[in-house]
């Protein structure tokens, strides 16, 4: 049982984790959410309940006793929102006050976070979720335990690296992806000492971007997840600058504008995010068009 001194909500925290609603890592039903994991010690099946006395953890495999110690971190230990004054914005204050259980998730695991991200680059939603959940499907192995049916653990680096590129294709993944994601896999298990670092910053993004493939969007959509970085706004999202437009100032705006506008909460500009999502904003359907920057593939 964790009790966390904090409120966590379970479905706000983790909600970065789900790849769609038939990710093959991540379940939710009624009671709580199921999530498979590859830990350094083997496959694991993480079950989460909140409860009046905290969160129930239950977990299976090699790797549970990874899986249960890195509960407080993947549920927001660590994670400081005491500074930040969101006081002079209403949205935001708002959303703060109605969310107190949102926290910034550290999954402290860099490579399969990465991939995730990789497999988002240059394609909507919709084709990535594909993508992910027909190569997880066939590559990734039945979790241990009683994780729901068609649940899949997600392969290690050795498996990712014998994936033929037909398979990549059959997948919708094209060749500037799959190449990028090999790249990864080769070097996955020094991913990991990242970690190591602290929470995010410049030498965790210069080391994720030291592989060909993987630019400044990439680096901050692993970090947020695995480092559990507080600072790094998805630059180069298709959507994400508008919608941080339309939330701060009423209009749309670059990616420029958008780092121009959280400028006043720098070092939580990714809470301010998280913040905007939560509240259940939504941009303009119609509004001034505008060209809009995609550096998901850079």
């Amino acid at each position: 049982m964790y009790a966390p001194a904090d409120p966590v909500s379970l479905r706000l925290t983790l909600a970065p984790l789900r790849r769609g609603t038939l990710d093959p890592t991540f379940r939710t039903d009624a009671s709580g959410i199921w999530r498979t994991l590859r830990t350094p010690h083997g496959p694991a099946t993480l079950r989460l309940e909140t409860t009046a006395e905290g969160i129930r953890a239950t977990a299976w495999g090699a790797g549970a006793a990874w899986a249960i110690e890195g509960i407080p971190e993947l549920l927001g230990h660590g994670d400081q929102w005491r500074d930040l004054d969101v006081s002079s914005n209403a949205l935001l204050a708002d959303s703060l006050r109605r969310n107190p259980g949102l926290r910034l998730l550290r999954t402290n695991q860099v490579f399969e976070m990465l991939m995730g991200a990789i497999f988002e680059q240059k394609v909507t939603g919709k084709e990535a979720r594909r993508s992910w959940g027909v190569l997880l499907a066939k590559y990734g192995e039945v979790p241990p335990g009683p994780a729901p049916a068609g649940m899949r653990v997600f392969p290690a680096a050795e498996q990712w690296r014998g994936i033929p590129s037909w398979e990549w294709h059959r997948a919708g993944v094209g060749p500037n992806r799959s190449a990028t994601a090999l790249r990864a896999a080769v070097v996955a298990a020094s991913l990991e000492r990242t970690l190591s670092i602290g929470r995010g910053g410049p030498p965790i993004e210069r080391a994720l971007r030291s592989i060909s493939g993987v630019g400044v969007w990439t680096a901050a959509e692993t970090t947020q997840r695995a480092h559990g970085d507080p600072d790094a706004p998805s630059v180069g999202d298709f959507h994400l600058a508008a919608v941080v437009g339309w939330a701060l100032a009423g209009k749309p705006v670059d990616d420029d504008g958008m780092l121009e506008l959280l400028e006043p909460w720098a070092g939580h500009r990714q809470r301010i995010v998280r913040l905007i999502e939560a509240s259940g904003f939504v941009k303009p359907r119609f509004g001034p068009r505008m060209t809009v920057q995609d550096h998901r593939g850079h």
